[in-house]
């Protein structure tokens, strides 16, 4: 179980990337929280299996039809035993 620390830059608010974000999540049997940050990013925190962690960042890159990423940050997280699902957070 790995946790990675993500901040998405480009078009990513006003198109449904976090919903995107959080359906992909949970397919994937992830556990962690997507949400908007002020300045027009999108951040996440999410934690599993090495091989599904890596399958959402690569999907990341891509988002929804209308999102247009520009960057993903990440860093290592450590993991989170509170965590025990996926979910969507207020704005910061």
């Amino acid at each position: 179980m790995i946790g990675r620390h993500l901040r998405i830059t480009g078009r990513v608010q006003g198109v449904g990337y976090r919903y995107w974000f959080l359906g992909r999540a949970e397919a994937l049997g992830l556990t962690g929280w997507v949400r908007n940050r002020g300045d027009g990013s999108v951040e996440a925190v999410v934690q599993g299996p090495e091989d599904k962690v890596a399958a959402i960042v690569a999907e990341a890159r891509s988002g929804p039809p209308a999102a247009q990423v520009d960057q993903i940050d990440t860093a290592e997280q450590p993991v989170d035993a509170m965590l025990t699902r996926f979910e969507q957070r207020p704005t910061c």
